[in-house]
């Protein structure tokens, strides 16, 4: 390629050729192997999530992505406080900027995918900086102690000192979540990315299923502080309520009320069957090799053709959504900006004493933009203020009906609409389209039988399924996340952590099946490019 056809990306090898990488296994690696390795990654993971920021005040900690920790992954407070986030936001504006040709980067040539790998390794460093600093220097307060040991070493600095060190935790920890992103996809089985969310979004459902603890810890056991877990919490509110009791109450309690009632069980369970039943249904087109008589194939078009991305696109945004809020409204320099620091119709947020006493986060809106876009966590958001004011008006925190009703029926509008806007800017973006599909298959010898060997006739046909199918799945993951938020998920999941979840598995399922299957006949390896 001429040196000045070549992008201005190129700049950028001196740099990206010294940023620690994990190198690519030289020969097959074994599935046995590949399988130790996630779980080790897997374990690490999850160590690493329990190790809480040396210097940190946790009773001050506030975090900024509570209501999208579960998509997100990590633990607040932890090495891992930034979960994934750095890596989505750095993989999204380098799929969508190589998608629209902003980036002249070709991905079928070996030279420009690795820039491309480089340049988004860079950009994740980036992001994790860009997502520390606010932080720190607003909402992840140094303790005094800690303030005043970095005093001794430099008088008259400490805060900055504290905070910069903070800071650096919050650096190694999540370039660590990239290098074992790394380890995963090259060393193991699909990407690790998704494992740590499917792991994260798991343990949720698993603790918020089967948790005995008492919902406060600091209280004992009663019925007015039942286990927090699903089946424990029946099972103890059933044996020590009187029957009157249960009729008076107790099955509300134990069907709708937070935390985990058993209506947020049935609608994760349902959430998992009906999407492992919609990643099944597909058409399937006939394919025909022109030159090999005999060969045939099929080309499978999903139902959730866009696959879960449209809705972690939305999730996304609206995260950012929310930050952006939090930062203009309590943060000390954002909030001092003109007109747009320290807005309510920007978004509103709880004072600690008002958080405490409402036992709500202090990153949950109560107005504005923020809160009419913010997720619906349950029934305890709409229903059951509905259904008995007296006893559940104070999950209204101050809203009207009205306000309520708004807010439900804006975060489902914006869901299910902004999911078919990202599926169809997506498809277009990564070469899914009918256009781009038809060169895919044209290119590789295939055509339809019965129909001319021609990729503009295989255009037309996949112009048949591909852009209606496309809307049909945004719609489809986006109204099942808003709808999942608006039942309820186990652990406090999010619909969207829960789709993701099943996505995921369902994926990785496919991946050890296609693993095993070459373990045994090594002639297809090259079939799947591996």
């Amino acid at each position: 390629m001429p040196e000045e056809k070549k992008s201005m990306l190129y700049k950028l090898k001196p740099v990206i050729d010294r940023l620690p990488a994990v190198n690519r296994p030289e020969g097959h690696v074994h599935f046995r192997t590949k399988m130790m390795w996630v779980l080790l990654v897997l374990i690490l993971y999850f160590a690493l999530t329990n190790v809480m920021i040396y210097g940190l005040d946790q009773e001050k900690t506030v975090d900024l992505f509570a209501g999208y920790r579960a998509i997100m992954a990590g633990a607040t407070g932890s090495l891992m406080h930034l979960g994934i986030g750095p890596i989505v936001t750095g993989s999204i504006i380098m799929q969508l900027f190589t998608g629209a040709k902003i980036i002249n980067l070709d991905l079928s040539k070996d030279d420009d995918k690795a820039i491309y790998q480089g340049t988004q390794k860079f950009l994740v460093i980036v992001m994790i900086v860009v997502e520390s600093i606010p932080q720190v220097y607003g909402y992840l307060i140094p303790s005094t102690t800690f303030i005043g040991n970095m005093d001794g070493f430099w008088i008259g600095n400490g805060p900055m000192l504290a905070k910069t060190l903070i800071i650096l935790q919050l650096c190694i920890g999540s370039y660590m979540v990239f290098l074992f992103d790394e380890i995963v996809s090259k060393w193991g089985i699909g990407s690790g990315v998704s494992l740590f969310i499917a792991a994260g979004v798991s343990q949720a459902i698993f603790t918020g299923t089967f948790n005995w603890a008492p919902i406060q810890m600091t209280s004992p056991l009663s019925v007015g502080n039942p286990p927090a877990g699903t089946i424990p919490k029946t099972f103890y509110l059933i044996t020590n309520m009187s029957g009157s009791d249960l009729v008076g109450g107790g099955y509300e309690q134990i069907f709708l009320q937070q935390p985990n009632p058993i209506i947020a069980l049935v609608g994760t369970i349902a959430i998992f069957l009906f999407v492992a039943y919609a990643e099944s249904c597909r058409v399937e087109l006939p394919l025909a090799h022109e030159r090999a008589r005999g060969a045939r194939g099929r080309y499978p078009i999903r139902l959730i053709y866009a696959s879960n991305i449209p809705v972690i696109l939305m999730s996304a945004l609206l995260a950012n959504v929310s930050m952006l809020s939090l930062l203009l409204w309590s943060h000390p320099s954002f909030s001092k900006w003109p007109l747009i620091g320290h807005q309510a119709w920007i978004g509103a947020y709880p004072s600690l004493d008002y958080a405490q006493q409402m036992q709500i986060s202090q990153s949950t809106p109560i107005s504005g933009i923020a809160f009419y876009t913010s997720p619906i966590r349950g029934v305890g958001d709409w229903l059951l203020p509905l259904m008995d004011p007296s006893r559940y008006g104070t999950y209204m925190y101050g809203h009207t009906y009205l306000q309520i009703s708004i807010h439900l029926l804006i975060y489902v509008s914006v869901m299910v609409i902004g999911s078919i806007l990202f599926a169809k800017f997506w498809i277009e973006t990564t070469n899914m389209g009918p256009e781009a599909v038809a060169k895919q298959i044209h290119g590789s010898g295939m055509h339809i039988p019965g129909f001319r060997r021609d990729p503009r006739v295989l255009r037309k046909i996949l112009a048949r399924y591909i852009p209606v199918v496309t809307i049909i799945s945004g719609a489809i993951v986006g109204g099942l996340a808003a709808g999942a938020d608006l039942i309820g998920t186990v652990g406090n999941t999010s619909g969207t952590g829960v789709l993701l979840a099943v996505g995921i598995i369902i994926q990785m399922y496919e991946a050890i099946g296609r693993e095993q299957m070459m373990e045994m006949h090594p002639v297809l390896r090259g079939f799947f490019g591996t």
